[in-house]
């Protein structure tokens, strides 16, 4: 019966480190494992490629610092000698980052930690420079601390970032990734493999899996989403110490309990691989999330987000700032918007909808014209072509956009001028995407939170694909967002809102 309700699977050829005739039979099993437990197994050592990259890294960091403080010392050795200080800083940088974990393996290449981790050794650095003027008595370190370390850190920040992109693009090739074996029910572990597959960029390749209890069952070795299933899940030790893994990634599955997966942490002892276990509970990640001891137990902690505090004052003071230095630097090209508004059909330049805030407050959100000046009435002759997604209407090829407004909307130029609502407060620089109030009528409760922060000029809807997103897609990364704010992560959505609108990706 337990079998009846199992997927199928086709059968496939597994990577040639995999053995699928060592797999046990019952009445084998716990001699073999006791076997596999006492035989040393080939640790899964770092490859290449990660040696290079962390050497590339390091060197361009050594590089950047060593360039910026000649620079520096040569400019300010015009006016006064400060061999010293130009010594303490190298010193300070080269203790600060390694010591801010911003050299680690585990950061390197992925997701705004290394930049949050990289920020924090060069605050420690300038922190350092400044103690150790004040100890040895040379207070002129000031230009060292506010003016070279700021400084090396302006060219840091942007060579990391080309040097992921270089890591990117191989990975998107398939080269760089780690061996990753999954374990859970076939759903999650199908669900594991799609999301490697979508987004390479992680560094995860999932080669081999292991599913179900087995419950003294024989079954045919099969795959999952041509991931070959080596075994089950009481097998998996044994596969690990002899596959050369670098992850192993356990999904949910029934199976899995507290004892179970200490038991798999202390077989995998030596073997180089990490376990990581993806939380069954909910999608938070990020800042929220803490590991403590309690009562001799390991518990997950998950703060509540945070809506108020030192925190968001500095997001708000940042949009403001912001917003009103784009404009300053941008007022040519809106006059040049403008113009060419007017003169394409002698229409209102400014478009005015009414959009839901945050704790659901309305308000007037402006954006360039780029349709018609009776759009709102065509619309209603056109709800059959609908292609958006959920309550969203959108069409790729929308007979009422103007000529300069799908110029406009392919470089996100009409949003531009909702960076007065941002300056006015209304709105943040990231954020949710601003809704209708239609779309807030339709909510489901889950949906609701998008509301809870200002809505946002960008955000990661807009740096994950835009319009071509599904519903379902953007109500989860909206809330994903507001789950797990921080300021690195509306650096890096900024940054890539940038190379998004350039490239005219997902806008339509």
């Amino acid at each position: 019966m337990e079998e009846s309700v199992r997927p199928s699977y086709t059968v496939s050829q597994p990577p040639p480190h995999i053995d699928l005739q060592a797999i046990p039979r019952p009445a084998q099993r716990d001699e073999q494992q006791a076997e596999a437990a006492a035989t040393p197994s080939p640790k899964a050592l770092p490859a290449a490629w990660e040696a290079r990259y962390r050497a590339w890294v390091i060197g361009s960091d050594v590089f950047i610092t060593l360039l910026v403080i000649a620079v520096s010392a040569f400019v300010i050795d015009r006016v006064a000698p400060h061999d010293m200080h130009a010594f303490g800083t190298i010193l300070a940088v080269f203790v600060s980052l390694p010591a801010s974990r911003a050299w680690s393996p585990r950061v390197l290449g992925e997701g705004a930690e290394e930049y949050r981790t990289l920020g924090r050794g060069f605050i420690t650095a300038a922190v350092l420079v400044a103690l150790g003027g004040l100890l040895f008595g040379a207070l002129e370190v000031q230009v060292w601390v506010f003016v070279v370390v700021p400084a090396i850190a302006l060219v840091a920040f942007p060579q990391r970032y080309l040097l992921r992109q270089v890591l990117h693009r191989k990975r998107a090739r398939g080269l760089c990734l780690l061996p990753v074996m999954a374990a859970g029910s076939p759903e999650t572990v199908a669900d594991l493999i799609a999301r490697t597959r979508s987004e390479a960029h992680v560094g995860w390749r999932v080669e081999a899996a292991c599913t179900f209890t087995g419950h003294g069952a024989d079954r045919d070795s099969g795959e999952i989403d041509g991931v070959p299933v080596v075994g089950r899940l009481e097998e998996l030790s044994r596969y690990v110490r002899r596959g050369g893994y670098r992850v192993v990634a356990i999904t949910a599955d029934q199976y899995w309990t507290p004892k179970r997966l200490q038991r798999l942490a202390w077989d995998m002892e030596g073997t180089g691989a990490e376990m990581v276990v993806a939380p069954v509970l909910m999608e938070v990640a990020g800042p929220r999330l803490n590991v403590t001891g309690v009562l001799g137990m390991p518990l997950l902690r998950v703060t509540a987000p945070r809506f108020t505090g030192g925190r968001r004052v500095v997001k708000e003071i940042l949009d403001r700032f912001g917003s009103a230095l784009l404009l300053t630097l941008l007022s040519p090209l809106l006059l040049v918007i403008a113009v060419a508004i007017k003169l394409n059909d002698r229409g209102p330049v400014i478009y005015r909808q009414r959009r839901v805030g945050r704790d659901g407050q309305t308000f007037t959100m402006l954006k360039f014209r780029t349709m018609v000046t009776n759009a709102d009435e065509i619309r209603k002759t056109l709800e059959t072509e609908n292609e958006g997604a959920g309550p969203l209407f959108k069409m790729k090829r929308d007979p009422r956009i103007t000529r300069v407004g799908g110029f406009l909307r392919r470089y996100s130029l009409d949003e531009v001028p909702q960076l007065l609502n941002v300056l006015s407060g209304k709105m943040s620089l990231v954020g949710p995407r601003p809704p209708l109030p239609e779309e807030t009528a339709q909510y489901a409760p889950d949906a609701r939170r998008r509301l809870l922060v200002k809505p946002g000029l960008t955000g990661l809807w807009q740096v994950s694909g835009r319009s071509d997103l599904t519903w379902a897609e953007s109500i989860r990364l909206d809330l994903r967002y507001v789950e797990d704010w921080s300021l690195a992560l509306d650096l890096v959505i900024l940054w890539k809102t940038f190379r998004a609108v350039m490239g005219g990706q997902g806008a339509y």
